[in-house]
């Protein structure tokens, strides 16, 4: 899973520079709600590029994303089609990186499916669809 991430500084009224963050997140495309781009990775790729592609297809971001940039492991919700002899609960676990958006594209892949909305990170935890999103903004950027 990847959070795309956009810095930007600017100059208030007294001419000081302000640091802005803003995050893009993704209509679900299960239902209403925000959500960040994720999905699974494959065994001939890394998570890191896992979680580049999905920002990409998800939300028409390309970005940095390195080891350093990861955010921990999140328990995702229950989900009947992994339940097995290792995990009767049926839980995945989502890695989550930050990736520091350098593009925006006008056309992605998904871009018929999901809506790319920009939130400061105070809206985007509010906005979140399920509570270990917003657990993971919270303790990755509002310390």
């Amino acid at each position: 899973m990847c959070i795309p991430l956009y810095r930007s500084s600017h100059e208030n009224g007294d001419g000081a520079s302000e640091k802005t963050s803003k995050v893009v997140m993704v209509s679900s495309a299960s239902g209403p709600g925000l959500v960040f781009p994720k999905g699974r990775w494959q065994n001939d790729e890394t998570v890191e590029e896992a979680a580049a592609g999905e920002a990409l297809e998800e939300a028409g971001v390309r970005g940095e994303l390195q080891v350093r940039d990861f955010l921990g492991h999140y328990n995702v919700n229950s989900n009947k089609t992994l339940k097995d002899e290792f995990c009767p609960e049926g839980l995945s676990k989502a890695a989550m990186f930050a990736l520091l958006v350098k593009e925006e594209l006008q056309f992605w892949p998904e871009q018929s499916n999901r809506q790319r909305n920009w939130l400061t990170i105070p809206e985007a935890v509010h906005s979140c669809l399920h509570q270990w999103m917003r657990d993971a903004l919270n303790e990755s950027f509002l310390k």
